[in-house]
């Protein structure tokens, strides 16, 4: 009887409020991906004459012909087949597993040791974990602008203030450090520095890494730096990790082996902590404590992440950047003969960014505009240079096979070529 008296008053509750809606956390209100909500609400209807080709994604391994090597597999079989690694561990990671990734890092100008390593679920949630630990709701932190999506995601979804200091196309990306510093108030709590750049493929030169730091010793700023494409750069370059150039500036770098193992699929990252002068020693609890909210990183890889560091032959790597740098000479030489685009060339990383000059923008309302026709006349998918706060530029993925990546940029140079020769026939101006 009182249960059919309380299912009653449930029944009789909600017919008065009404339909039931469950409302949403302000976290989630708050949480946007720039390039989901960008590309989601385009209208993507490839030419069925042509095959459709995406270099849109940065996911090395969707074309089929960039593959782990084969000590890495094994390493993976071994932790599997061991009967080892299928337990839970310490939420920072094991501390073979650490201790594996802080040899691999090390630097004499930057040492470390298992202790300076937190093992997390990718370099995304790397890069969340710096960024909580690092600042409150109602603070402001410094971006790169253009930069990586997921620096807007996370700090929307905590109500940090985003400020975006300037790259300079011109200068091949660097920062503009005057901009820089003009943002900084008494409310700013760190400043991402990505070198090597998503999306720009920049390389940074020592100096200018230096110069960066200038920035953050006078304001007395830790940086984070997202350091996943390390050592990801081509011949002649000179990866620097930010932390070997300081002995003051506290420094979080993150990292993983998804880019340049090529499995972004197994999810396991890190954050470094380089301490300078015990800077971070209520950082490092916090990190800590931050970990334990996912009870840590899959533990068959941490199992295998001392013989994937150690035995992967540096001729892999090596075989995987001559492709890609391939790759880029091939965008690079091609779309500088297009008329009305502007690539910047990269020096690393796998990305390149194009900008649609003034000449050919006008013909169409903008770079998504631009990106939607090249999908429906030509069937290319590159990202707009909005999804990384960047109009008027789109952004190339460099890991498509070869043939692949020629063939785009021929359609990508067809489709700018026939938009200025419809609007000259036409006498538009």
């Amino acid at each position: 009887m009182e249960s059919s008296n309380t299912n009653g008053h449930i029944e009789a509750t909600i017919a008065k409020k009404g339909k039931w809606v469950v409302p949403i956390s302000e976290m989630a209100e708050h949480t946007l991906n720039p390039i989901r909500r960008i590309v989601d609400h385009l209208k993507i209807e490839p030419n069925p004459s042509y095959d459709f080709i995406s270099v849109s994604i940065g996911d090395p391994t969707i074309f089929g012909n960039l593959e782990p090597p084969k000590e890495v597999i094994n390493a993976i079989l071994e932790s599997i087949s061991s009967g080892k690694h299928n337990g839970y561990v310490p939420a920072v990671g094991t501390v073979a597993a650490r201790e594996a990734v802080a040899k691999f890092r090390t630097t004499p100008e930057a040492p470390l040791t298992e202790k300076d390593v937190v093992l997390t679920s990718g370099c995304s949630g790397a890069i969340e974990m710096a960024m909580q630990v690092l600042a409150n709701p109602g603070d402001n932190v410094l971006i790169p602008n253009p930069g990586f999506s997921l620096y807007k995601t996370i700090a929307g979804s905590q109500r940090f203030e985003e400020r975006h200091y300037k790259l300079l196309p011109e200068r091949e990306w660097e920062a503009d450090l005057d901009h820089m510093e003009s943002l900084i108030d008494e409310r700013t709590r760190f400043i991402v520095v990505n070198n090597p750049s998503n999306p720009c493929g920049s390389v940074y030169s020592k100096e200018h890494l230096q110069d960066i730091l200038k920035v953050a010793e006078k304001h007395q700023l830790p940086i984070v730096a997202d350091e996943i494409y390390a050592y990801s750069v081509f011949k002649g370059e000179t990866f620097y990790p930010i932390a070997s150039l300081t002995k003051t500036v506290p420094v979080l770098s993150v990292g993983a082996i998804s880019k340049r193992f090529l499995v972004p699929g197994w999810r396991v990252g890190w954050i470094l902590i380089h301490d300078r002068n015990d800077a971070f020693q209520d950082v490092r609890q916090g990190l800590n404590d931050l970990a334990t909210r996912i009870v840590g990183s899959s533990t068959i890889i941490q199992g295998a992440l001392p013989a994937i560091l150690s035995q992967t032959p540096a001729s892999f790597f090596e075989e995987t950047m001559r492709f890609i740098e391939g790759n880029a000479e091939i965008c690079f030489l091609n779309l500088s003969m297009v008329p009305g685009l502007k690539p910047v060339k990269p020096r690393g990383a796998m990305y390149m960014m194009v900008g649609i000059e003034e000449d050919l923008i006008k013909y169409v309302k903008n770079d998504l505009d631009f990106t939607q026709q090249l999908i429906s006349t030509k069937s290319v998918f590159c990202l707009p240079g909005s999804c990384f706060g960047y109009p008027n530029y789109f952004r190339i993925v460099l890991t498509a096979p070869e043939e692949m990546i020629k063939k785009a940029c021929d359609r990508i140079g067809q489709f700018c070529r026939e938009i200025l020769s419809k609007h000259a026939e036409n006498g538009i101006h």
